[in-house]
């Protein structure tokens, strides 16, 4: 499965865990509810703003919504992360530097 397929699972799953419809949640976090069904079904991945905003509404780490097992890795892996580290947005970069902070304060 790929890694827009496995957020959007697991962003579905957490939206669900809260009883919350596709449309009380998209109103919530203030994006259309086909934005969140492209979202949730792995046909594009939510910015980083929008997670954040999900993040939020829910008040559970960002890094949660990652939290699933059977990540498939691309093999040029260093070239990804650089992609993603160059983000010119100050208020992104802010945003991924709480994630990975997230992600390895629990180990």
């Amino acid at each position: 499965m790929d890694n827009k397929k496995l957020l959007g699972k697991r962003i579905k799953e957490i939206r669900k865990s809260f009883g919350y419809t596709q449309e009380k949640f998209s109103e919530m976090v203030g994006i259309e509810t086909s934005s969140l069904s492209g979202i949730e079904s792995g046909r594009f991945f939510p910015s980083l703003h929008v997670l954040d905003k999900m993040s939020n509404v829910l008040d559970v780490p960002l890094v949660e919504f990652f939290n699933f097992f059977s990540v498939d890795l691309p093999q040029n892996l260093d070239e990804e992360i650089s992609s993603i580290v160059k983000v010119q947005n100050n208020a992104n970069k802010e945003i991924i530097y709480k994630l990975i902070k997230a992600a390895f304060s629990n180990r």
